[in-house]
């Protein structure tokens, strides 16, 4: 059975965001994806410190909840990953904890779909989009769109249900996913997947 992995990105374990990810779920579970939903705005969870352990060990230093996803991720087929805005930017317990799960981790994430999802008051989604985006694009991963940017609006989860384009736009948003995923699992079998090149690293150590 593929499987998504979902990351909470707010410390509000039932709060806006949640209520973003439980609409996608419905449908996930509807469409036969295994899920899990994981916490981590609530956790402590402290930045990279460019030590380089996992390059040697193939774990990070810190012996915390990013091995545990690792492990996860890496059997998974999609993350989805959801923050709330914070001054117009993604929360930073969510960022520490992505910057240590991408960077540390030396498993292919090639081909496994990728979804940002942002709930806001009013502003910054957009911005905080972007930034989660990121994660997802340096490490070749596909993106999932929606009908709109993938947001919820509410200052409450009572809010967000209310956001009948938003919740609408969470449940596009899976069902695109589980389609991508199904059509990446039978292009593998199919073509096998491509071919990635590793050569070059552009560093410009002469100063030129």
């Amino acid at each position: 059975m593929a499987k998504v992995i979902l990351l909470n990105g707010s410390p509000k374990t039932n709060g806006c965001t949640a209520a973003a990810l439980a609409e996608m779920i419905s449908v996930f579970e509807a469409e036969g994806i295994g899920t899990e939903l994981i916490q981590v705005g609530r956790e402590s969870i402290r930045g990279c410190v460019s030590c380089g352990f996992c390059g040697k060990n193939g774990r990070c230093v810190f012996n915390d909840p990013v091995n545990e996803v690792a492990q996860k991720l890496e059997a998974a087929d999609g993350l989805v990953i959801g923050s709330p805005v914070y001054y117009g930017s993604p929360n930073g317990t969510l960022l520490s904890f992505l910057d240590r799960l991408f960077y540390s981790t030396s498993f292919s994430k090639h081909m496994k779909i990728g979804a940002a999802v942002v709930s806001c008051r009013r502003g910054g989604n957009t911005a905080s989009f972007d930034v989660l985006n990121k994660y997802f694009t340096i490490s070749g991963m596909p993106v999932a769109s929606s009908t709109y940017w993938n947001q919820v609006h509410g200052f409450t989860a009572e809010d967000v249900r209310k956001d009948l384009e938003g919740l609408q736009t969470m449940r596009n948003l899976a069902r695109n996913m589980t389609f991508l995923i199904r059509a990446i699992a039978d292009a593998r079998e199919k073509y096998g997947l491509p071919e990635t090149e590793r050569g070059s690293f552009t560093s410009f150590p002469d100063g030129k």
